[in-house]
């Protein structure tokens, strides 16, 4: 399967809805305040980049770089669609976010997800690709749900 990354204005309904799922989701699997999953409308600020990931016509999934500083950015909203999952697409993702995230000079990249079953397939992956735990960065606290994870680049 080869995809095709493009930036995204966010007015899709098909990425709409696989942002929908997502938060969704994030709401079902997290504690009440541990949901740090963005809304459309937050994805649309100028210090996010957001690429949908499309094979052929059928939108696969979809991620974001935040930029945090000038060497720092915040992997968001990676998400493979449900029909994509075990497919190799979060790979696919995670390497075009890494590789943006390079080609704009940033030196580190990292991501909070969750601690629970349900987010150790993705925590599996950033892990092969690289990433370990650290200690919470931007706003996020140490708690028992969250987990922050950081690679240099």
């Amino acid at each position: 399967m080869q995809l095709r990354f493009l930036v995204d204005d966010l007015s899709g309904s098909a990425i709409a809805a696989l942002l929908r799922l997502h938060l969704d989701e994030m709401h079902q699997w997290s504690p009440p305040g541990s949901v740090h999953a963005m809304p459309i409308e937050r994805l649309r600020a100028p210090d996010v980049t957001f690429w949908s990931a499309w094979d052929g016509a059928e939108l696969a999934g979809c991620g974001a770089l935040k930029r945090l500083d000038a060497g720092h950015g915040e992997i968001k909203s990676m998400r493979a669609a449900p029909a994509y999952r075990g497919r190799g697409v979060g790979k696919a993702i995670l390497l075009h976010l890494m590789a943006e995230a390079r080609a704009r000079g940033y030196t580190r990249l990292s991501l909070e997800t969750g601690r629970p079953a349900a987010f150790l397939p993705a925590r599996q992956l950033y892990e092969a690709h690289g990433f370990v735990e650290c200690a919470p960065f931007a706003n996020y606290v140490l708690d028992d749900f969250s987990i922050c994870m950081t690679r240099q680049l």
